[in-house]
């Protein structure tokens, strides 16, 4: 097993991987009917515009995880805005006109495209870097995110960092805990969904 930088050749096995624990943790392939749903989101546009801050990690079955992210998280979202989003809302239709409990998974990831949700300010602020990391269940339990998440956090400089973990999957916000990230507040309602975890090496 080992870590690298990840490369433009990983993204199709990376959105396999975004697809493959997409459902709090489980596999989510069965639910979308275009596969790159989720990793457009998730995934492909940090490796294609973050490299600095993009790996994987690869075993004898090939890229079996991913820790992707950016230390300046308003900066990286009004990026998408100016880089990544245009082009995806050109080739997906926003399904502004279906109610929200009718929606398909493709057109919840499609809204999600056409009108993304910022990380709360009060986050942002205090824990500015922030990542993504998933790995296939063969590589899990055997300490590889632990290592994962240290070669991510040094690259990143060992930054007040924040992740945003699905309530319903009681494994990772586990795992994040272990790694000494821990419950974020909010000013305002928390969003009943996302539960946000944060970590801060400087304190």
């Amino acid at each position: 097993m080992k870590i690298r930088h990840a490369e433009r050749t990983d993204l199709d096995a990376c959105y396999a991987i975004s697809l493959a624990t997409g459902l709090a943790g489980g596999d989510a392939s069965h639910l979308y009917r275009d596969p790159h749903m989720m990793g457009h989101i998730y995934v492909a546009p940090y490796v294609m515009l973050a490299a600095e801050l993009a790996f994987v990690v690869e075993d004898d079955e090939g890229i079996a995880g991913f820790a992707v992210g950016t230390d300046d998280t308003p900066a990286w979202e009004d990026r998408l805005e100016r880089q990544w989003w245009p082009e995806l809302r050109a080739r997906y239709a926003d399904p502004r006109d279906v109610p929200p409990e009718q929606r398909t998974p493709d057109q919840r990831r499609a809204w999600m495209i056409h009108h993304p949700e910022r990380t709360p300010a009060t986050i942002a602020m205090a824990y500015p870097a922030h990542l993504h990391m998933n790995l296939l269940p063969r590589q899990q339990r055997r300490g590889v995110g632990a290592q994962l998440l240290d070669r991510w956090l040094d690259a990143a400089n060992r930054r007040a960092v924040h992740v945003g973990v699905n309530r319903a999957n009681s494994g990772a916000a586990a795992f994040w805990r272990k790694c000494r990230f821990e419950p974020l507040a909010l000013d305002s309602p928390p969003n009943e969904r996302t539960l946000w975890m944060g970590r801060d090496d400087g304190r």
